[in-house]
């Protein structure tokens, strides 16, 4: 199906822009006043053209754009001019931002290059940044999830406001569908760019969006709701952690002091792991959960493990962290 013109200009519907207000104001804790800005992340794909079109409409002559090109592939620079074009017709300040993706998986690559410079971007700016992951995506990632075992905090749905460098990442579609999404799309005569990567069967998520769309007995809204209950389950345990360790966790020298006794498994496990990140201090290895879930396991058996590059003992009646010494080469 061919493009139609990005200048030609359609009036969305009043209910959807208004409910996107909506959903933009509920992230924060006042409405937007007159010095509010935006700015949104716009691949040129249905959903985020969505993300756009509605931010255009919600607030006019407050929105800025950007389009990240991995340089992953050739059709990439054309499709952010299209997605300027249609910026330009409506307004909106759009800016065109370049990286390398480091080698190893390409999309966790490609994920973390795009926060990093849309972070840079933001900066200076505006204080927000929008992107359009919408209720779709949290299905498809709790499947992903659920089968590789994670636990409260893995399952638990994204955040709909997070810190992104100097600025504040925005998922206000979280309540949308991707067929709503499509819907409005097509409704203001726009042709979405179509991303290969999103047919092929080699990554997780194109086979959990296959297995959702065969399944009826896997609703995309119970799956969702599932993880939004697990994402108030992990607040609670995230509030209830920072309040132990501000109870039974110290910085003693170049140690750290635990005393993880009469708490449940989960609260031990988050405790634990925050002792290693305060006694690596920023220096250790990324942490494994089944390697957590190990340590966790000799201590509680009263023995002596290493992680990241830390000594955790169980000898003590408090539980001790260190840097483990380096070992030497023969």
């Amino acid at each position: 199906m061919p493009r139609k013109s990005a200048n030609e200009r359609v009036t969305l519907d009043p209910a959807a822009v208004e409910r996107f207000r909506r959903d933009v104001s509920a992230l924060h804790s006042s409405p937007p006043g007159k010095d509010f800005s935006l700015g949104v992340a716009v691949s040129g794909g249905p959903d985020s053209l969505a993300l756009l079109l509605l931010a255009a409409a919600a607030f006019p002559g407050r929105v800025i754009a950007a389009t990240v090109d991995h340089g992953l592939r050739p059709e990439a620079a054309e499709e952010a001019r299209f997605v300027g074009e249609i910026c330009e017709a409506r307004g909106v300040p759009h800016h065109i931002l370049t990286g390398t993706v480091s080698p190893g998986n390409v999309q966790e690559g490609a994920r973390d290059l795009r926060y990093a410079l849309l972070a840079e971007w933001a900066e200076g700016r505006t204080r927000r940044v929008a992107t359009a992951h919408q209720r779709d995506d949290l299905a498809e990632t709790f499947l992903m999830r659920a089968r590789r075992g994670a636990g409260v905090g893995g399952l638990a749905a994204m955040p709909a406001a997070r810190p992104l460098g100097g600025a504040t990442l925005l998922r206000p579609l979280l309540d949308w569908s991707r067929a709503e999404l499509a819907a409005i799309v097509a409704a203001a005569g726009l042709a979405p760019v179509q991303d290969p990567s999103n047919r092929d069967p080699r990554f997780d998520r194109v086979r959990m969006r296959r297995l959702l769309a065969e399944s009826p007995e896997l609703p995309a809204d119970r799956l969702t709701l599932a993880a939004r209950n697990l994402r108030h389950a992990e607040d609670a345990l995230a509030w209830a952690a920072a309040r132990e360790w501000q109870a039974r966790g110290a910085i003693d020298g170049d140690s750290v002091r635990l005393d993880a006794r009469d708490l449940p498994y989960e609260l031990v496990r988050r405790l634990v792991e925050r002792a290693v990140r305060a006694a690596a201090a920023g220096d250790g290895a990324p942490l494994r959960g089944e390697s957590l879930d190990h340590l966790v396991a000799t201590l509680l058996s009263g023995g002596t493990g290493t992680i990241a590059g830390v000594k955790a003992s169980a000898k003590h009646a408090e539980w001790r962290f260190s840097l483990a010494p380096a070992r030497r080469s023969h």
